[in-house]
């Protein structure tokens, strides 16, 4: 895969400062030390613990983004995945200074520890009447990095300590003492479980633009947040339902010695609190899909989520990917523990911090049921009986036109990546797979010449989609109206004629494109009018319109929107109207 390595920047050294400024922008309870980049609040109640955190830049929204009232009072950064300075965290620390104590709360990385635990002893060394007020937390919740490979350096920070943030930060913001916000913050953080996986690395704003480092069809479990290799990868990539139990195992296996990190129990009594995270460059159809499929094989295991969060919390740039962290509670006969329920209220507990996605503070209720309604039954609501002259015949040259379509995809696809949105290919291949489908069970036969082109109008309508669906299930309900008023038993080439250009006309009603206007209307309109005079001619007619569409100026469909010269350089025919070519000459192959 080639990673995508352009941004929108006025130059890479100023993108950290100039984003920071952004962020205080458009959150007023924000201020910013420029010069140390030291985002903090502006009206701190300094009666009460602060927390500091931070580390390189490229995460967002963690550090600065967690900054706000209930969460974090400072977060210092540096530049892109790289440490901030002593010196930049000392002045985090003066800034927060206050009456009950200081929580520095950092991703173990080797340059955040070293820094920030410099900082922290300097800031000790010249107030030693407040040295038993900084504590220090370390969270590492990788369970990737096995405990040999990692006997030195310990677990990665990832996405967990975004929980601690969070939970710590508004415990502090209740009045408790900084020995209180300490306790739960280090407990948290021993009961973290985060694995990432991607299906690439991430570009570094100002760097040379990287080799490939994934195949297409590879994906890379364990990978850091700094593009560093992963635990393994794995080719092709599986299914969500294949590749998410793989990673849950990982967290909450008790058998594995190389991790085993987080005492779970699997014994159906582990509750938990779910962190499923965007590492910058997934989709949101494509979270949603990993967090339905997360839920279903946590629900499997007999682990109960009692609370459910989703978004982007601690990215990697634009990687494409996503973690999943789980903080394990505390088990009912636990003692010297903090409750359940005060780490729950702590995590539903209101902020004003930008980065803190929304969640329903409430444990997932189970997945929504169907409506009970009955389910609509179409009745047979035709009088007319509609063979096609040949049955066999018919049925080939439908089974023909799907695969033709199927075959066509990938080129359909591109043509629609140059002149559309790209999705034609996988429409059209979507309409003909539920054909094909329906006329193995006899849903479309030639037996039925009537009722068989109604069912195709529906397949449009509900495997299709879209304009191009809308559009095929239109003609289609037109054409069937027009062949229950013919009088005929038998689906002749002068039944079709007629039918066909009664559903054009009653097409029209509905679009304003008319040949030639680059859309699928130009070949529709050029076979239906040629038919009269034979098929071989009607489909050179068509073959003849959607070639002419690689030379033609848009008037309606989704080329309008494309500049017309890169169209006409590229000489890419309209997606639309190739599919009709590629079914009306596979149709006459049969036929």
């Amino acid at each position: 895969m080639v990673v995508q390595s352009k941004h929108f920047l006025n130059t890479a050294p100023s993108l950290v400062l100039d984003s920071l400024e952004g962020l205080c922008a458009i959150n007023t309870h924000l201020a910013l030390d420029p010069t140390h980049r030291v985002v903090y609040l502006a009206d701190q109640d300094r009666s009460k613990v602060a927390l500091l955190c931070g580390g390189g830049s490229g995460h967002e929204p963690s550090h600065s983004g967690f900054v706000g009232k209930g969460a974090l009072t400072a977060a210092v950064c540096g530049n892109v995945f790289a440490s901030p300075s002593a010196g930049q965290v000392r002045r985090g620390i003066d800034l927060i200074d206050n009456q009950k104590g200081t929580i520095i709360v950092v991703k173990n990385y080797t340059g955040d520890v070293l820094n920030f635990g410099l900082a922290k002893e300097e800031y000790a060394a010249r107030n030693p009447e407040k040295s038993d007020r900084v504590k220090f937390v370390i969270v590492g919740d990788d369970v990737a990095v096995g405990r040999t490979q990692g006997s030195i350096v310990g677990r990665r920070g990832l996405a967990g300590v975004c929980l601690v943030y969070k939970i710590a930060g508004a415990l502090a913001q209740t009045g408790a003492s900084v020995d209180e916000v300490y306790d739960v913050a280090q407990y948290v953080s021993s009961r973290l479980g985060t694995i990432g996986v991607g299906l690439d690395h991430c570009h570094v704003p100002g760097t040379a633009v990287p080799d490939t480092h994934l195949g297409t069809n590879e994906l890379e479990i364990g990978l850091g947040i700094h593009n560093e290799s992963g635990h393994r990868r794995i080719s092709p990539v599986p299914p969500l339902n294949e590749l998410i139990p793989t990673l849950l195992e990982m967290i909450t296996s008790t058998t594995d010695k190389e991790r085993s990190f987080v005492p779970f129990k699997n014994d159906g009594t582990d509750r938990v609190v779910l962190l499923v995270n965007n590492l910058g460059g997934l989709s949101e159809l494509e979270l949603g899909g990993v967090v339905a499929e997360v839920r279903r094989a946590l629900d499997k295991s007999g682990i109960k989520i009692m609370r459910l969060l989703s978004g982007s919390f601690m990215t990697s740039l634009n990687m494409p990917g996503f973690s999943i962290t789980m903080l394990l509670l505390p088990a009912a006969n636990d003692t010297g523990t903090p409750s359940t329920d005060l780490i729950l209220s702590l995590l539903d507990d209101s902020t004003d911090t930008p980065g803190w996605k929304w969640s329903s503070r409430s444990i997932p209720k189970p997945p929504s049921v169907f409506s009970s309604l009955p389910a609509i039954t179409h009745a047979k609501a035709w009088s007319t009986s509609l063979k096609a002259p040949d049955v066999n015949q018919f049925n080939s040259a439908v089974e023909r036109a799907c695969r033709a379509l199927i075959a066509a995809e990938p080129e359909i696809t591109r043509m629609d990546s140059i002149a559309g949105d790209g999705d034609c290919g996988l429409t059209l291949k979507g309409g003909a797979t539920a054909v094909l489908e329906a006329l193995n069970n006899n849903s479309i036969a030639g037996n039925d010449v009537l009722g068989s082109v109604i069912t195709i109008s529906r397949i449009a309508e509900d495997a299709m989609g879209g304009t191009s669906g809308a559009l095929y299930s239109i003609f289609f309900s037109a054409l069937a109206q027009a062949l229950a008023k013919s009088s005929s038993q038998t689906a002749s080439q002068e039944v079709w004629c007629t039918a066909l250009e009664a559903a054009l006309a009653r097409l029209y009603t509905y679009t304003r494109a008319r040949p030639p206007s680059r859309t699928l209307v130009d070949p529709l309109a050029a076979f239906i009018g040629a038919l009269p005079s034979g098929l071989a001619t009607a489909v050179k007619a068509a073959g003849e319109a959607a070639e002419g569409t690689k030379d033609m100026e848009a008037k309606a469909g989704r080329s309008a929107y494309v500049d017309s010269t890169k169209l006409k350089a590229e000489r890419v025919a309209d997606p639309g109207a190739w599919g009709v070519k590629v079914v009306v000459e596979a149709l006459a192959q049969s036929l």
